[in-house]
């Protein structure tokens, strides 16, 4: 298999995202909060394209399976890291601001 250049960029990405959502609960900080936010999608549209790209493997080569299969937990793993984040970041905006934004993406800004 191809080295997977994504999981390390979700790595990062969901790092990023904890130090802000933990920032921003020290700081009480809503634009910040609303950061972590706005890169959950990215996050989540990353976990999406590595499990059709491993996908695409494993029909291919079925001694893929076992590797690829070990990547895409990874890659769910690292994006529940980021939902983490976001529930953290969430309650940020709503301990500061009293405004409730969970389970309403489309109402973030």
């Amino acid at each position: 298999m191809k080295k997977l250049i994504d999981i390390p960029r979700m790595a990062t990405i969901a790092q990023i995202m904890v130090r802000d959502a933990l920032d921003a609960f020290v700081r009480r900080d809503t634009t910040l909060a609303q950061n972590v936010l706005n890169q959950d999608d990215g996050l989540d549209a990353l976990k999406t394209q590595i499990f059709r790209e491993l996908l695409t493997y494993m029909l291919a080569d079925p001694s893929t399976i076992e590797p690829a299969l070990d990547l895409i937990l990874v890659s769910r793993h690292l994006e529940r890291i980021g939902d983490h984040a976001t529930n953290v970041a969430e309650d940020v905006i709503f301990m500061v601001s009293a405004r409730d934004v969970r389970h309403h993406a489309g109402d973030r800004s």
